[in-house]
């Protein structure tokens, strides 16, 4: 199944839009491109990226760094700096860290956890009408649009599920237990048994789950 395009989110900052906020936007799936790359990527001049490369780097949204690529002369690879990944959406951050926080203190963390369990059980009885009747593919694809929604920047690929972008990181960092919630929320949605491959919160820039439809033969290899 070839991979199914999100489009580019609407939800940037004002002032971030086009040529500029496409460079935001391709460097937030990747790990780190060229200015070639950009350029390549976007279908607009060298010239061009390397302006608005200057400017976001003088703003703090973008850094880079040397890497050696093969053969040949090292390359200067940009990745967006903490002040560009914070122009993406973070839906509901603020509001559901102020409510776990507030449940541990007066319920403790299990309440706050189970809390966490709860919203995505509940999610999975208001999707499963929509998938009764769709194939493994269709409904990888119906997940990764209602994520993408929610600001998470999904993708469908064969059997791969990614998320380039964490919605609710800080509520993660401080409640890691909400990302095994939602890896057993993608297993029940989509029927299937779901692996973390990648994860934001390690390093990763994206969540990438590899997926296998119940009744596949196909293994899934254990988290790496």
């Amino acid at each position: 199944m070839p991979a199914k395009s999100y489009g580019e989110p609407a939800v940037l900052l004002s002032g971030q839009g086009g040529v500029r906020g496409s460079i935001l936007f391709q460097l937030k799936r990747s790990q780190s491109l060229t200015t070639k790359e950009l350029a390549s990527r976007l279908g607009v001049s060298l010239n061009a990226v390397r302006h608005h490369l200057r400017d976001m780097e003088q703003h703090g949204l973008v850094e880079y760094r040397i890497e050696r690529r093969g053969v040949g002369a090292p390359v200067f690879a940009y990745r967006l700096a903490d002040a560009g990944l914070a122009l993406f959406p973070r839906r509901y951050e603020t509001l559901l860290l102020g409510l776990l926080q507030q449940l541990v203190k007066t319920q403790g963390r299990e309440q706050a956890v189970a809390l966490l369990d709860a919203y995505f059980n509940n999610l999975a009885e208001r999707v499963q009408p929509d998938l009764a009747d769709s194939s493994p593919d269709q409904r990888l694809t119906k997940i990764a649009s209602l994520l993408s929604v929610e600001g998470y920047m999904a993708e469908a690929a064969a059997d791969t599920l990614t998320e380039h972008n964490c919605a609710i990181r800080e509520v993660a960092e401080q409640f890691p237990e909400i990302c095994e919630a939602e890896a057993k929320f993608l297993s029940t949605v989509l029927n299937a048994d779901v692996r973390r491959k990648r994860h934001i919160l390690n390093g990763c820039t994206a969540c990438e789950y590899r997926v296998r439809p119940a009744g596949s033969d196909a293994p899934v290899e254990d988290n790496a």
